[in-house]
């Protein structure tokens, strides 16, 4: 593992180890005042928070089980003057304000604002319902923001380099295809198939999977069939090119008896040895 890797990895452990301790503490000697009760209103969004779309559903399902049980699992901040950075449990925060509560649980991290984005890409890394271009988008963050490669990545976060690159690469769709996926009018297995084609033909095999309801398996049968067909035009285009370019050898040796022939682009340029050698041509083609 490089040292770059070493680092992420030291710096992950030292913020999480204090929250982790932060909870320890709290449940085995009760001393409560590690967790405070904050005004929501001085909370502000973690500006490094790969999540964009949140399921309005799921949020009333737990704003409901806050409103009976209380908030449990306490959310996790950053003091920042005289105002806090969430960095974790935004959805329990969207939640808590739904019930009309001024106040929320929170652990205020022992945490730089140099670590606000690696905590917020992580800890949402290791969630299951981030979508799949969030996914790649903290990925793509990390990388570029701690210089390591996906190999050092996926030992950091304990997932192949091949599921990296594969969730990676659906960034390369277009950005209709793109909110297709995040919408959920297609999945990941859908846009695997479809990336690597030309923006047209992805346009076009995304509407017909909308349009027509198709599954993972009709969908790579159809994009197989348009790949087959595009080869089979492409070997006839080498094909008909090869042809051509053989009769044009023909046709300018055939008319170097006459002259020196220049062949560019669809112009063929005859300067004929004599006067005698332009009438014995036209002669062959009257």
């Amino acid at each position: 593992m490089s040292s770059k890797n070493r680092r992420l990895g030291r710096g992950l452990d030292a913020i999480l180890g204090d929250v982790e301790l932060a909870y320890t503490k709290e449940l085995e000697s009760g001393q409560k005042d590690l967790v405070l009760e904050i005004d929501i209103e001085k909370i502000y969004p973690n500006p490094y928070q790969p999540r964009k779309k949140f399921d309005e559903n799921t949020i009333d399902e737990l704003s409901k089980s806050i409103q009976k049980h209380g908030l449990i699992q306490p959310i996790i901040v950053f003091k920042k003057d005289d105002d806090y950075v969430l960095i974790a449990g935004e959805r329990r925060l969207r939640a808590t304000k739904k019930i009309g509560a001024s106040t929320i649980k929170a652990i205020v991290a022992d945490i730089g604002s140099r670590n606000l984005r690696e905590l917020a890409l992580i800890e949402n890394i290791q969630r299951q319902d981030l979508n799949p271009i969030e996914l790649a988008n903290s990925y793509k963050e990390l990388i570029e923001e701690y210089k390591i490669t996906q190999e050092d990545l996926s030992h950091i976060i304990q997932k192949s380099r091949t599921q990296i690159t594969n969730t990676m690469r659906l960034l390369n769709l277009t950005q209709k295809t793109q909110n297709s996926l995040i919408n959920g009018d297609i999945t990941q297995g859908h846009a695997k198939i479809l990336v690597g084609l030309s923006q047209k033909d992805e346009g076009d095999i995304l509407n017909t999977i909308i349009g027509q309801r198709l599954s993972v398996r009709d969908t790579e049968d159809l994009v197989k069939k348009l790949k087959s067909k595009k080869e089979s035009k492409n070997k006839q285009e080498i094909k008909l090119s090869v042809n051509f370019i053989n009769e044009m050898k023909n046709l300018k040796t055939a008319l170097s008896n006459y002259g020196k022939i220049k062949i560019k682009d669809k112009k063929i340029t005859i300067e004929f040895k004599e006067i005698s050698n332009i009438q014995s041509l036209l002669e062959k083609f009257l």
